[in-house]
C-alpha cells in the first residue's frame, strides 16, 4: 500500500496552519439585571505566545487574559459573508469545494475512506473527486477504520496531507487507538521529528431516527487526547473555511460535521478565504446573557433568541466552533459584558464539551459572573429510535428560553 502514496508528490512544501477564530431552578444574582443596551466592545489582540498543548502552532495573546491552555483570538478574522457577492452552496457542497481547492493547490493532499471514490461518499462530500484526481488520490478503502486511519497517519508522517473520512463518527471508535496513541502523540513522542498534518472528518450527531449507534456525539471522547485540535462547522461558510484551514494545518485536526446540516444553503464569497481554527464566531451581539453553542444547536439557540427578544431580553450568541482549544478571548470578553453564561450543546452532559467549557470559564472569569453557569445538554441515555422520544433527549428551543428567563431574573 505504501507504493500507492509514493506517486502523490510527498515532497510538496507545507503551509503553516492558522495564518489567517420540568423543574424550575432559581439562580442567585449579585448584580441587578438591566434591560438597558450598552456598547458592544472588542479587545484587540497583539503579540504571540506558544502554548504547551502538544501542538505545533502559534496563537495570539490577548492583553491581561489568562489563557490556561486555550487559544485566544487572532487579529485577522474571516471576511463577512454579507460583505461580498458570492455563490450559493449547500454545506456538503461547500466542504467539497474547499477540499477540491486544496487538492488543486497542493498535490500532497489526498482522501481516503469507505466509498469516498466513485460513489462520492455517503453524503456526497467527495462526489466527482475520484474522476478528477484518480484513484490514487481519492482512495476507496475496505470497512476497516483502524487500518485506514493508521494508514492515513503513516502517510502524514511521510509528508502527505490525508483527509480521512469516517462514514459515521461512531465508526471512528474502531480507530480510537490510532487517533489517540499515534495521531495525537507522535509529534511529541518523536521529539518533533514528525508532524501529523491529517484531517479526520465525518458526520455525527442526532439525525432523524438513525438509532443509538448512528446518533452519537463523540466530541468529548476525542477532546481529552493531547495534541489534537477539534472544530465543528455549522454553516456552509465556516464549513469551507475550516476545511481549508484544517488541511493546511501542521496539526492533526478532527472536523465534526452534523448529519442534519448538510443541506443548509448559504451564499459564500467567490474569493478564496479560510477560517481561523482557534476562533469563535460572534453570531449575535447582545447585553443580557452569553449563550455559547456549536454545530446544530446554533440553530436551536437562534430560534430561541427570537422568542427572547420578543420578551425583552438581549442574548449574545457565540458559536464556539473551536472545541479544542477554546477561544477564551471571545468568550471572556462576552462574559465580562453580560455576567451570565448559558451553554447549549448536543453532547452528553456527563464529561461533555459543556463541562470542560464550564470549568474553563470558572477558572478564568469567575469574578465576572453574577450567577452560576447553566449548561443544557443531551440526556445521558442512548438515543431512542422513536422520533418523539428522540426529541426528548436533545435540548429544544423552549428549554433555552426558560433557562435564560431564570438566569436573568
Amino acid at each position: 500500500m505504501a507504493s500507492i502514496f509514493q506517486g502523490l508528490g510527498a515532497s510538496t512544501a507545507l503551509t503553516p496552519s492558522n495564518s489567517l477564530e420540568s423543574k424550575k431552578f432559581l439562580l442567585p444574582s449579585r448584580r441587578p439585571f438591566s434591560g438597558k443596551k450598552g456598547v458592544v466592545f472588542t479587545v484587540r489582540s497583539e503579540g504571540s505566545v506558544n502554548l504547551n498543548l502538544g501542538l505545533n502552532t502559534k496563537v495570539s495573546r490577548a492583553e491581561h487574559l489568562i489563557t490556561n491552555a486555550v487559544a485566544t483570538k487572532a487579529d485577522s478574522s474571516a471576511a463577512s459573508t454579507t460583505s461580498k457577492p458570492g455563490h450559493q452552496l449547500l454545506l456538503f457542497e461547500a466542504l467539497r469545494e474547499g477540499l477540491e481547492e486544496e487538492m488543486d493547490r497542493d498535490p500532497s493532499v489526498c482522501v481516503m475512506g469507505e466509498d469516498v471514490g466513485h460513489y462520492g461518499g455517503s453524503y456526497k462530500v467527495t462526489k466527482g473527486l475520484a474522476t478528477k484526481y484518480g484513484d490514487l488520490r481519492v482512495l476507496d478503502t475496505p470497512i476497516a477504520e483502524n487500518s485506514f486511519t493508521g494508514m492515513g497517519i503513516g502517510a502524514a508522517m511521510t509528508g502527505l496531507r490525508p483527509i480521512v473520512e469516517g462514514m459515521n463518527m461512531g465508526f471512528l471508535l474502531l480507530a480510537f487507538n490510532q487517533i489517540s496513541n499515534n495521531c495525537g502523540m507522535l509529534h511529541y513522542t518523536s521529539g518533533g521529528q514528525f508532524t501529523i498534518p491529517i484531517v479526520i472528518r465525518g458526520p455525527g450527531g442526532v439525525g432523524r431516527q438513525l438509532g443509538a449507534e448512528h446518533s452519537q456525539r463523540l466530541e468529548s471522547y476525542f477532546q481529552s487526547i493531547p495534541g489534537i485540535q477539534m472544530v465543528a462547522c455549522s454553516t456552509p461558510y465556516n464549513a469551507k473555511g475550516l476545511m481549508k484551514a484544517a488541511i493546511r494545518s501542521e496539526n492533526p485536526v478532527i472536523l465534526f460535521e452534523h448529519v442534519l446540516l448538510y443541506n443548509l444553503k448559504e451564499s459564500i464569497p467567490d474569493e478564496e478565504y479560510i477560517c481561523n481554527l482557534e476562533e469563535a464566531e460572534m453570531v449575535r451581539p447582545g447585553e443580557h446573557v452569553t449563550i455559547l453553542t456549536y454545530s446544530r444547536m446554533r440553530y436551536h439557540v437562534m430560534q430561541a433568541a427570537k422568542t427572547l427578544v420578543n420578551k425583552g431580553y438581549d442574548p449574545e450568541v457565540i458559536d464556539i466552533r473551536s472545541l479544542k482549544p477554546f477561544d477564551l478571548h471571545t468568550i471572556g470578553n462576552s462574559v465580562k459584558k453580560t455576567h451570565r453564561v448559558l451553554i447549549v450543546e448536543e453532547c452528553m452532559r456527563t464529561g461533555g464539551i459543556g463541562a470542560s467549557l464550564t470549568a474553563a470559564i470558572n477558572e478564568n472569569f469567575n469574578d465576572y459572573l453574577d450567577a452560576p453557569i447553566v449548561c443544557l445538554s443531551s440526556q445521558d441515555v442512548p438515543t431512542p429510535y422513536a422520533g418523539s422520544l428522540e426529541e426528548w433527549t436533545v435540548v429544544q428551543p423552549a428549554q433555552i428560553v426558560t433557562a435564560v428567563e431564570q438566569l436573568c431574573q
